[in-house]
């Protein structure tokens, strides 16, 4: 009896450390690595509202872009953002003002085809606003730009789509901000009022993660 009572309380710690450490295992957090998200160039939207007169502000979009970034869902950090944007994609609904903002005194799409807007870092929460810091380069002019940025939602898409994964995770993501259109060079009717030099920016897409 005394025999058995001793092999019992020798075996009983190795067996509750090795319990406790199991549980301890299975409670740990499990971190994801950061993914890579693919833009959908069908759910993205680059907008623009510029004053004309000063009587009211024309709505733009340009109608071609692509782009992709690294981001951890636990963390929310974000890296190596990149968008690039066709230039002649431009379009606001009207035909002679569409081909002078492709024009040399806009966007001067023949020499500068890509408009590329580049993030290195950026740290999110879930539908709240966070700065979002980069370079714009428009016309071979690269500046800082300045964007408000909200993480909107995380999650299994709810509509099939076509490829390997049906239903792929899906983040989507809205950005506003501002630049001034005469410090990449497009001064044309600045002096004189006629177009604005703010250029508010409009932003939103939808990512599927890799």
């Amino acid at each position: 009896m005394i025999h058995r009572q001793t092999r019992f309380f020798v075996g009983t710690p190795s067996r509750l450390l090795t319990g406790i450490a199991l549980l301890l295992l299975a409670a740990a957090p499990s971190w994801a690595e950061p993914k890579r998200y693919v833009i959908d160039p069908e759910h993205l939207s680059i907008g623009f509202l510029v004053q004309h007169i000063g009587y009211a502000s024309v709505l733009g979009l340009f109608r071609k872009a692509e782009g992709s970034f690294t981001f951890d869902e636990d963390t929310g950090q974000l890296a190596d953002l990149k968008i690039t944007v066709d230039t002649a994609s431009v379009f606001t609904s009207h035909d002679k003002r569409d081909k002078h903002l492709r024009g040399e005194d806009f966007l001067d799409s023949e020499q500068h085809p890509q408009m590329v807007f580049v993030a290195r870092s950026g740290q999110f929460k879930k539908q709240q606003p966070a700065p979002l810091d980069g370079e714009l380069t428009l016309r071979g002019v690269t500046r800082p730009v300045a964007l408000q940025a909200t993480w909107n939602k995380s999650d299994r898409y709810p509509i099939p789509a076509a490829g390997a994964e049906r239903f792929p995770h899906v983040l989507g993501a809205s950005a506003r901000g501002t630049i001034r259109r005469s410090e990449f060079g497009m001064t044309y009717a600045v002096d004189n009022g006629w177009v604005g030099d703010t250029v508010d920016l409009i932003i939103e897409f939808e990512a599927r993660r890799q």
